[in-house]
C-alpha cells in the first residue's frame, strides 16, 4: 500500500513537469518550423527565384488595376495600414508598458519591452541583407521609404498585436477569447493585405514578415514560460495568457461594476443637453453676426485685432504659431491620449476617461455645427494661417484646449492631496489664455469668438459632470488611492450602515 502511495505520489509529482515539457518541446518545434519556412523564403528571395518573383508581380500587378481606379478605396486602405504602422504600435506597446509598470506587473511589462524592440531591430536589419526593391506598378497610389524584404507592417503588427493578446487575454472572459483572438488575426492579416494592395509590398514580403513575427513572437513567450517555471511558478496553457494570475491587474477597470447606471437615460440626457448647449451658442453667434455693427460691441472686438497687429515680430510670429498648435487637433488628440491611459492604469475606473472622451468629442461637434450654422466671417486683417475651412464663431483651437485641461483639473484636483495639484488648476487657465491670445494676434480670432468658446466649454463640462458624475468614486479622505476605498474605510462604512439606530454605538 505504501509502495503504492509512493508510486502515485511520485507520479503525480512529476506530471507538471511531463506536460510543461511536451508543450514546451510541441511549442519550441513549432517555433523552428515558422523559422525554416522563413529562411526558406528568404533563400527564395535572395536567389531572385524567377517563379516566386513572377508571382509576387502578377499579384501586385492584379491589385493595382483593382485598386488604383477608386481613390475612396486608397484612402481606406490607408487608414487601414496605419494600424500596423510604428506610430500607432509603439503608442499601444507604451501604454501597456506604463500600465503595467504602475501596476507592479514589472514581468509582463518587461516581457514587451524586449519583444517590440526585437522586433523593431529585426525589420530593418533584414531589409539590409536582403536589399530588395519595392514593387512598381503602373499606377503608383501609396510610396513607402526603405527596402522591401521583410513588410516591417507585417512583422509589426504580428508582434505587437500577438504580444499584447498574450498579456492582456487573462482579462477577457473564456467565453470571449476565441473571438478576441480572431479580432487580433484580423487585423493582423488585414494590416498585410492593404501592403498589398497599396503596391509597397510583395505577397512575399508579407508572409515573411508574419513568419518571422511568429518566430520572434513563439520564441519570446518561450523564453517567457521557462522564465516562470524557474521561479517556481506553473505554467498554463498559452491560451490563458502568459500570467493568468495576473488577471485583475491587466483589466483595464476591475474597480468598476458597472460604468453608469441608466445608460439610456444619460444618453437622453446628453443628447437633450447638447441640443440646448448648441442652441445657446448659435444665439450668441447669430448676436454678435448680425446685431453689432455700429455698436462698441463690434468696434472692441475688431479694434483689439487689430490693436495686436501692431507688436507683429517675426519672433512673436514663430512664438504665436507654435503656442497656437497646442490647440491644434493633433496635440489635442495626443494629450488626450497620453492623459487618458494614465488615469485608466491610476483609477482603475473608465468613467473618468468617458468624461474626457465625451468632453472632446462633444466640444468638436458643437464648434463644427455652431460654426457651420452661424458662418462668421474672419477678422478683417492680415491672417498669418491663411483661410480657414470654418468660419471665426467659435474657437475652434480655444475651444479644444479649455475643454481637455479644464476637464482634466476637474479630474484630478479632487483626487491628488499634494499642494501641486493646483498646478492643474493653472494650466487650465494658462494653455487656453495663450492659445486665445495667440490666435487674436494671429488674425483668425475675435475676442467674442474667445468668449464662445467659454460658453461652450462651460455649458458642456457642467452638462457632462451633472449627468457623468466623473469623480463618484472619490471619497472622504481617499484622493491620493485612485478611490479605492481603504480597508480602514470600508469597515467604518460597513459599521455605519449596519449598527441599528439608537444603539449606545449609533450615538457615539
Amino acid at each position: 500500500m505504501s509502495t503504492d502511495e509512493g508510486r502515485i505520489h511520485k507520479r503525480v509529482g512529476w506530471a507538471p513537469l511531463r506536460h510543461f515539457t511536451e508543450r514546451s518541446v510541441l511549442g519550441l518545434l513549432a517555433v523552428i518550423a515558422v523559422g525554416l519556412g522563413f529562411g526558406l523564403l528568404l533563400l527564395l528571395v535572395r536567389l531572385r527565384w524567377a517563379p516566386l518573383q513572377s508571382f509576387d508581380r502578377s499579384v501586385a500587378d492584379a491589385l493595382n488595376e483593382l485598386v488604383a481606379p477608386h481613390p475612396p478605396l486608397v484612402t481606406v486602405l490607408e487608414a487601414l495600414t496605419d494600424l500596423g504602422g510604428r506610430p500607432v504600435m509603439m503608442w499601444l506597446v507604451t501604454v501597456a508598458v506604463v500600465l503595467l509598470l504602475i501596476r507592479r506587473r514589472t514581468r509582463l511589462a518587461v516581457y514587451l519591452v524586449v519583444t517590440g524592440v526585437g522586433a523593431l531591430l529585426l525589420d530593418p536589419s533584414l531589409k539590409t541583407l536582403v536589399g530588395r526593391l519595392r514593387p512598381v506598378v503602373d499606377v503608383p497610389v501609396a510610396g513607402a521609404p526603405g527596402n522591401s524584404f521583410p513588410s516591417g507592417h507585417a512583422l509589426g503588427s504580428f508582434v505587437a498585436y500577438g504580444a499584447l493578446l498574450l498579456v492582456f487575454l487573462p482579462a477577457v472572459a473564456p467565453r470571449w477569447r476565441k473571438a478576441v483572438i480572431a479580432l487580433v488575426g484580423l487585423i493582423i492579416v488585414t494590416v498585410g493585405v492593404t501592403r498589398i494592395a497599396l503596391g509597397v509590398h510583395y505577397l512575399s514580403d508579407v508572409l515573411a514578415g508574419w513568419l518571422l513575427g511568429a518566430a520572434w513572437l513563439g520564441v519570446t513567450a518561450y523564453a517567457f514560460r521557462v522564465w516562470r517555471r524557474e521561479v517556481g511558478q506553473p505554467v498554463r496553457p498559452l491560451e490563458e495568457g502568459l500570467e493568468p494570475e495576473a488577471a485583475r491587474d491587466v483589466t483595464p477597470a476591475p474597480d468598476e461594476e458597472k460604468l453608469l447606471p441608466h445608460p439610456w437615460a444619460r444618453a437622453a440626457e446628453l443628447i437633450v443637453g447638447w441640443v440646448f448647449v448648441f442652441g445657446v451658442l448659435y444665439l450668441l453667434g447669430w448676436a454678435v453676426t448680425n446685431h453689432t455693427r455700429g455698436t462698441w460691441i463690434r468696434s472692441a472686438d475688431e479694434g483689439f485685432v487689430r490693436w495686436l497687429q501692431t507688436f507683429r515680430t517675426p519672433a512673436l510670429d514663430d512664438f504665436s504659431h507654435l503656442w497656437s498648435k497646442a490647440g491644434d487637433t493633433h496635440m489635442i488628440l495626443l494629450v488626450s491620449l497620453v492623459f487618458c491611459p494614465l488615469v485608466l492604469a491610476l483609477w482603475r475606473r473608465w468613467r473618468p476617461v468617458l468624461f474626457v472622451v465625451l468632453a472632446m468629442f462633444g466640444e468638436l461637434s458643437l464648434f463644427l455645427t455652431t460654426a457651420a450654422a452661424v458662418g462668421r466671417p474672419r477678422p478683417p486683417v492680415e491672417q498669418l494661417d491663411g483661410q480657414m475651412p470654418t468660419s471665426s464663431f467659435p474657437s475652434g483651437h480655444i475651444a479644444a484646449t479649455m475643454c481637455l485641461y479644464v476637464a482634466i483639473a476637474i479630474l484630478l484636483v479632487p483626487r491628488i492631496r499634494a499642494w501641486w495639484r493646483w498646478a492643474f488648476v493653472a494650466l487650465a487657465v494658462i494653455m487656453p489664455a495663450g492659445v486665445a491670445l495667440s490666435r487674436m494676434y494671429r488674425g483668425m480670432h475675435h475676442p467674442t469668438d474667445f468668449l464662445g468658446a467659454g460658453v461652450l466649454t462651460a455649458c458642456w463640462l457642467t452638462l457632462l459632470w451633472y449627468v457623468l458624475r466623473p469623480n463618484a468614486d472619490v471619497g472622504d479622505g481617499n484622493r491620493a488611492d485612485a478611490g479605492e476605498l481603504t480597508e480602514r474605510d470600508a469597515h467604518r462604512d460597513l459599521t455605519e450602515t449596519t449598527v441599528p439606530a439608537g444603539t449606545p454605538e449609533a450615538v457615539r
